[in-house]
């Protein structure tokens, strides 16, 4: 097994969440999901977002991972502001510095395992078609996977399928990858699988990773858990 991931030797903020605010209009209703919250990630650690349902683990996720800006309050990645960023820089962000895993995993059903982990390359016109293939080749071994290349999603079990997510949110090499709750599809033989896989990818690559979770066996292996309710972080 796959030894717990360890704190970062360093102390400089890779991601710093700065009294962020964010509230959704539901009907008539205002839904104050972040009041002021603030976090600070160091490269390479490998974090746990955990709270009840509502309570802002998923818009955090999502602001950080520029799909979705604060109403208030700053986000910095890498120290660059991402409100000061284009359209077009946010977008470039994401293909290459960030990494997405949902619990849905988000397969395109007509794309086979290698097309699938391929998709966010396609973007990257520096990339020739050998290197591009390279990275495919070796992101899908990295998640052992490397005799399903040509097998289609709904042939694969959920545990295959979510492997498959993560091998997509790799091949870019970025670095940061978020997670939303990775593991709740899965049944607990599974879900210890890609948790060592994780773990393993984090200590080997030094990716920092940022996840949200309900699982126990998750939160042991972690270097750090950040609880949130009501918006804000409540101990980390």
């Amino acid at each position: 097994m796959v030894t717990p991931a360890t704190a970062p030797l360093a102390a400089e903020a890779f991601v710093r969440v700065e009294e962020v605010h964010k509230s959704y209009r539901l009907g008539e209703t205002e839904v104050r999901a972040l009041r002021g919250l603030s976090l600070e990630l160091s490269r390479g650690e490998f974090t746990a977002l955990v709270g009840a349902s509502g309570s802002g683990k998923s818009t955090l996720l999502n602001l950080v991972g520029c799909l979705d800006e604060p109403d208030r309050g700053r986000i910095l990645l890498d120290g660059r502001d991402v409100a000061h960023l284009s359209d077009e820089e946010k977008s470039r962000t994401r293909n290459r510095s960030i990494g997405f895993i949902f619990q849905s995993f988000n397969l395109v059903p007509v794309l086979d395992v290698f097309e699938n982990v391929e998709l966010p390359l396609l973007l990257r016109d520096e990339l020739s078609p050998v290197e591009r293939r390279a990275r495919v080749e070796q992101a899908i071994a990295d998640v052992g996977l490397g005799e399903f290349a040509r097998q289609w999603p709904d042939k694969l079990s959920g545990g295959q399928r979510q492997r498959v997510a993560i091998a997509r949110a790799l091949v870019t090499q970025p670095l940061l990858v978020l997670a939303d709750e990775p593991t709740a599809n899965l049944d607990s033989e599974t879900a210890a699988h890609l948790i060592d896989l994780m773990v393993d990818l984090n200590q080997k690559r030094a990716v920092t990773f940022l996840f949200s979770t309900h699982d126990e066996k998750l939160m042991v292996r972690v270097a750090r858990v950040v609880r949130i309710r009501d918006g804000v972080t409540v101990e980390s």
